[in-house]
């Protein structure tokens, strides 16, 4: 599995929930420029967490990339997401590549999870940062980095 891990772009500050908080212009500029990294993937499936940001974040993506395959809504991938929870559910889908939009902190703490088995070493991850990583089979601490890139 190739798992590509993207964090929405830089977010207005104030709004009346988290969930309804939007993209900035420089957030947006940031998506652009981290989508770039993906135009050689063969994505099948992108993945996006219901808020609005990551909702932007991903139709950004698949603007840039003139994708035309499905963008699934998944309520695990919210910031406060469990990582053991999302590798369950990576774990199920039946696709050698994908990507998946999401927050801090749970982003972090997610590859973290995959890279080494354990929550003590969450990935710092900036707005617009893309980590690709992959594994034989989707297991805890079996994942290895393939790429980083900072929006």
């Amino acid at each position: 599995m190739r798992l590509w891990l993207l964090r929405h772009g830089e977010a207005e500050a104030r709004a009346p929930s988290d969930e309804v908080r939007e993209l900035t212009a420089a957030g947006r500029a940031e998506v652009l420029r981290s989508a770039l990294q993906l135009q050689e993937a063969k994505l099948q499936l992108i993945l996006a967490s219901p808020y609005v940001r990551a909702q932007q974040t991903a139709a950004l993506v698949r603007q840039q990339l003139g994708w035309s395959g499905e963008v699934r809504n998944v309520s695990w991938a919210t910031p406060d997401g469990a990582p053991e929870h999302a590798l369950q559910e990576l774990a199920l889908l039946e696709v050698e590549e994908l990507l998946l939009v999401t927050h801090n902190p749970f982003v972090g703490e997610l590859a973290g999870w995959l890279l080494h088995g354990h929550r003590q070493a969450p990935v710092a991850m900036g707005t617009a940062s893309l980590l690709c990583l992959e594994a034989p089979l989707p297991l805890a601490g079996g994942f290895d980095l393939v790429s980083r890139f900072h929006g």
